[in-house]
């Protein structure tokens, strides 16, 4: 049975959003920092929507919304996010040209295996200590964020969120490896771009900068190893914990902790990474669970919220279709509103806009390819755009590097240097 879904009901989920985008550049800013604020926000707009859907007899879309998407969702993000923040990396390596592309191109990998965020808090204090004795630091930040903390997570669904939810409506694991080729050419194309930038700001070093470079060197050091091993589990729990090798787990009827039986998995890594690794190495990580309860915060209320609008989408899904026709056009689409909202339900609304493919609510894989692309690359063109932008730009600017604003980030950098090149990568591909 179709649901009629009146508009006024997409309400809420455009004020959650542009609560996320707009709020942190206004007075309200330092407010809606506090954790508690963004919650407290998220139910005044989610708890009305679910009592709506429930009175409607619309309480099955909301219960998989919050129960079978948003825990998933949350628990990955955890789970990443407990096993690197144990993994603890020191050490001051002399900040040549090679070195750093080689540190950028170590986390564009890293990213797809352990997620954007993972990767990037991983690498970040290695970075900004390495160039710490530069004069001209910020342009390595700022291919950082493009980088690790965004581009690089293409080729799985632990990379970035919006992946993952793909993931969980029907794309196989190993389906997202299929963007190798766009992958490895957006790389190309930064990490060389990168290469010509870095070489250009380090012959107007300062002799004295160069040579406190070349003489305070530290020998480069890992910790809290053992989190590798977690990791990894998390890794083999996404790939083999789901309905194609445990049959039971896609049955309709199943109890929600067998369906969330890799969910369960999770916690238990969690705590196993938490008893195992020493409070010191996280002590030196700066390991805070803030940033992890800001999303999950901030997140509840998107999928409540969204759920009208899903809905409302898919009963408008023809209408749609004859006006976003070609998977280009998905591209720039999902890219836009990911930089400037946020690209994890951008991702999932695009996905129910696309003609559909041979799994049941999943696009065609043109089309997956194009959300896809869209939702992890443009994500670099803010700092609102992808979680670890932000939290790269504060830890960059607590270490007294001086970060532009955001739109001197967007003017600056990422539409003269991200974006041709994700057009270019658009171009050669869809």
């Amino acid at each position: 049975m179709e649901h009629v879904i009146p508009t006024w009901m997409l309400i809420p989920f455009v004020v959650q959003l542009l609560c996320i985008a707009i709020l942190p550049l206004t007075k309200l800013g330092e407010w809606w920092e506090n954790n508690t604020h963004k919650l407290i926000v998220s139910l005044i707009l989610g708890v009305p929507v679910g009592v709506y859907l429930c009175l409607n007899g619309m309480s099955h879309e909301l219960e998989h919304q919050m129960i079978y998407d948003y825990v998933p969702f949350i628990l990955l993000l955890m789970a990443l996010f407990v096993t690197t923040g144990g993994i603890c990396i020191k050490g001051d390596l002399k900040a040549t040209p090679l070195t750093n592309t080689v540190i950028l191109a170590i986390g564009y990998t890293l990213a797809s295996f352990m997620g954007t965020t993972g990767a990037a808090m991983l690498l970040i204090r290695l970075v900004l200590q390495t160039i710490s004795q530069r004069k001209y630091k910020t342009h390595t930040v700022l291919f950082f964020i493009a980088c690790v903390a965004n581009c690089g997570g293409i080729l799985t669904p632990l990379g970035d969120p919006p992946l993952f939810l793909l993931f969980q409506k029907g794309a196989e694991f190993g389906w997202f490896m299929s963007l190798l080729p766009q992958w490895a050419v957006a790389g190309a194309l930064l990490l060389g771009t990168y290469f010509c930038v870095d070489t250009y700001f380090y012959k107007k070093e300062p002799k004295e900068n160069l040579e406190a470079d070349h003489t305070e060197q530290i020998k480069m050091t890992a910790s809290g190893l053992v989190n590798i091993f977690w990791l990894l589990c998390v890794i083999a729990s996404t790939m083999f914990i789901n309905s194609t090798y445990i049959p039971a787990l896609g049955e309709h009827d199943a109890p929600f902790y067998v369906k969330l039986l890799r969910e369960w998995v999770f916690i238990v890594i969690i705590i196993m990474s938490m008893v195992t690794t020493k409070k010191e190495v996280r002590a030196d990580n700066n390991f805070s669970w803030t940033p992890i309860l800001e999303v999950a915060c901030v997140f509840c209320g998107i999928f409540a919220t969204m759920t009208p609008a899903l809905m409302f989408l898919s009963n408008m899904k023809e209408s749609i279709q004859a006006v976003l026709s070609d998977p280009w056009q998905y591209v720039y689409c999902t890219g836009t509103l990911s930089a400037f909202l946020d690209n994890a339900p951008t991702a999932m609304v695009f996905n129910e806009m696309a003609p559909s493919g041979a799994v049941a609510g999943l696009a065609s894989e043109e089309f997956l390819t194009a959300i896809s692309m869209g939702a992890v690359f443009f994500g670099a063109l803010t700092y609102i755009g992808n979680g670890p932008n932000f939290m790269v730009k504060s830890i960059a600017e607590e270490s007294g590097i001086k970060m532009p604003s955001f739109f001197g980030y967007m003017f600056k950098f990422s539409l003269i240097v991200c974006l041709p090149v994700y057009i270019i990568v658009q171009l050669l591909f869809i």
